[in-house]
């Protein structure tokens, strides 16, 4: 196989979020990519657990997963999940876990620029804005790439006003996404409202955990501001425009 591919729980288990899973696997395919699965064998990275302060179920859940991949001579990792992709890239090493990774947005762009994948001319520059995934942009660095994406697209970009290494959390973070907000304004509220108001038709983002943060924002504000904007993840968006390569 030329990369494993690594699901992860939210794109597993989640309703909407197993969409991006799909359209990420759609992608591949149209690019020729020979890719695997690891299915049943693969577990939670521990990511929630560690961050919830449970070092014990991150031992045991990062042990096994570093287990399987070895025993698989895996060594090219891409995940949709910017969670993910920070645990293999910055927490396994130190447990023995070193493998190749790289998040799907990367992937993507560089499947585009070796012509993998081709994008048709489009007429129409719908203004999408793009929420930077935490463990993405500020933990990981990556901006670019889906801004490039997004461009290649034919969206036209309408920043937030708190964007990249500023830019500000969906809410999800740190276990958070499975708490009742007792007090206070939610997150995901006030990065909603930042959203609506660049005008953008859509808001798009690059993590599972961020879209349905998004989603569930979007959702309960429409009914107080009439807001038509929807929310898609790039994956989404991305298969939904590119075709096959040479």
């Amino acid at each position: 196989m030329e990369v494993l591919f690594w699901v992860g729980c939210a794109a597993s288990y989640d309703p909407r979020l197993k969409s991006i899973a799909r359209a990420f696997a759609d992608i591949m395919k149209k690019a020729k990519v020979e890719f695997a699965i690891l299915g049943k064998k693969e577990r939670c990275t521990g990511d929630l657990a560690r961050r919830m302060g449970d070092e014990a179920l991150f031992q045991e859940l990062a042990s096994h997963n570093i287990q399987v991949l070895k025993e698989h001579q895996v060594r090219s990792i891409v995940t949709t999940c910017p969670h993910c992709f920070n645990m293999f890239k910055n927490e396994y090493p130190a447990l023995g876990g070193d493998f190749e990774v790289t998040h799907y947005t990367s992937f993507i762009y560089n499947l585009i620029k070796q012509g993998r994948l081709t994008v048709p001319p489009r007429e129409k520059h719908e203004v999408i804005t793009y929420h930077d995934p935490c463990y993405l942009g500020r933990q990981n660095g990556i901006y670019e790439e889906p801004r490039d994406i997004l461009q290649i697209l034919g969206y036209t970009i309408e920043e937030m006003e708190r964007n990249k290494e500023q830019s500000f959390c969906c809410g999800a973070g740190g276990g958070m996404m499975f708490e009742t907000v007792k007090r206070g304004e939610k997150i995901n509220s006030m990065r909603a409202e930042e959203a609506m108001k660049t005008g953008a038709s859509m808001t798009s983002t690059a993590c599972p955990f961020c879209l349905l943060m998004m989603e569930e924002a979007i959702g309960s504000l429409r009914q107080t501001t009439g807001s038509t904007m929807v929310p898609k993840d790039i994956a989404e968006l991305v298969n939904e425009w590119v075709e096959g390569g040479e």
